[in-house]
């Protein structure tokens, strides 16, 4: 008998334009592939519906996200009260197939007495408190600090309810291993992410320049690249590329700054593939250490020597493929290493190891339909 399950999505899980909905979209095909019947539920606010994810489901669903002052609560987190919708509830309950919500952003439901005895699996994409903890704490406006501050301290206390209620899957080893040391998780397994690569396609040989890439929109990823241009590269004379989505005025202004350095503002698919493939050096340091770092896997997967920080690879199983450095001196140092050394079929062989045992989409399929049925 055919398998049937609901998915409920934060966002619109297409196109694949940032790194959040990689995993979304991936695990939609896996499991069709699989032969499970998907009821797709997205919460839709400016990405608007997508044709293409007909083509993976039974049914698609769109449903309003109360934004502003409407998703504000004194109990719940902005994440999750700004999706609670009667009408996605009143679709679940239409018939008894298990529910998969993808986020913390998607548990509003868990609080309605109607799905107590309801087979719910929660996705744990990150640590939430730990991470709107890391926005306060990097955040240069007092009302963002404010915001930040608050949706980590009711986060903290909601993540805690339900990790102790529900069955989570989560995409990084860490995130379980905080889940069950923090919250004593009763029931929480690993399961990595799903992407869209499945083979190592990294060039051999050299690259001309080092590039950063992210949504240039999230407060980290900006950190990020202007903590490169002022700490990394503000005296290298190796070319810089800092690529991503709308990057702010004062990014702009710095990058503009040095001769060495280029800023590339929304990059279509193709040139962001381009840049990557193309790079000597994909230099990805992070300043959040809790989820998993989709841009990391695409730059393993698909292009040359990976530079990174610790917060980035920590227990992530990818150490062993990247090159880590603990401050801006010691990037600094392996970059100009770098520079000049071909990326070899040596290295691209251990990525192979790596990469393609734990990020095959099919068994990590089967190990999402083993958890629910």
């Amino acid at each position: 008998m055919k398998k049937y399950l609901h998915i409920v999505c934060h966002d619109v899980p297409y196109p694949l334009d940032y790194g959040g909905v990689f995993d979304l979209f991936c695990k939609l095909k896996a499991l069709k592939d699989a032969g499970v019947g998907i009821f797709l539920h997205c919460f839709e606010y400016g990405r608007g519906r997508q044709p293409e994810l007909n083509r993976y489901c039974e049914e698609v669903y769109y449903y309003h996200r109360n934004e502003g002052h409407k998703g504000f609560s004194v109990k719940f987190p902005y994440i999750v009260c700004s999706r609670c919708n009667h009408e996605l509830m009143e679709n679940l309950l239409k018939d008894n197939h298990p529910i998969l919500l993808e986020g913390i952003h998607c548990t509003y439901l868990t609080n309605n007495d109607k799905f107590a005895h309801r087979k719910i699996i929660i996705r744990l994409h990150n640590i939430e408190y730990a991470y709107y903890y890391q926005l306060y704490r990097h955040s240069g406006s007092l009302f963002k600090k404010m915001y930040y501050y608050n949706e980590s301290r009711l986060l903290k206390k909601y993540e805690k309810r339900l990790a102790q209620r529900y069955p989570i899957v989560a995409v990084a080893r860490k995130d379980a291993r905080i889940y069950q040391q923090k919250f004593h998780a009763g029931n929480i397994t690993h399961v990595p992410v799903f992407v869209p690569w499945n083979e190592i396609k990294s060039l051999e040989g050299m690259g001309t320049y080092s590039v950063y890439h992210g949504n240039l929109l999230v407060e980290e990823n900006e950190k990020a690249a202007i903590w490169l241009i002022e700490k990394v590269f503000n005296d290298l004379k190796t070319p810089f590329v800092i690529a991503g989505k709308n990057p702010s005025s004062r990014l702009q202004k710095l990058a503009a700054e040095k001769e060495n350095i280029c800023l590339l503002a929304n990059p279509a698919e193709d040139e962001m593939r381009d840049l990557i493939s193309k790079a000597q050096i994909n230099i990805l340091p992070s300043f959040n250490e809790t989820g998993i770092k989709l841009k990391l896997i695409n730059a393993l997967f698909n292009g040359r020597h990976c530079v990174v920080n610790d917060a980035a690879v920590e227990d992530t199983g990818l150490e062993s493929a990247c090159h880590i450095g603990t401050t801006a001196n010691a990037l600094k140092e392996i970059v100009i290493q770098l520079y000049h050394q071909p990326f070899t079929p040596e290295e691209k062989l251990l990525r192979q190891r790596i990469l393609c045992s734990n990020y095959s989409n099919l068994l990590n399929a089967e190990k999402i339909i083993a958890l629910i049925w």
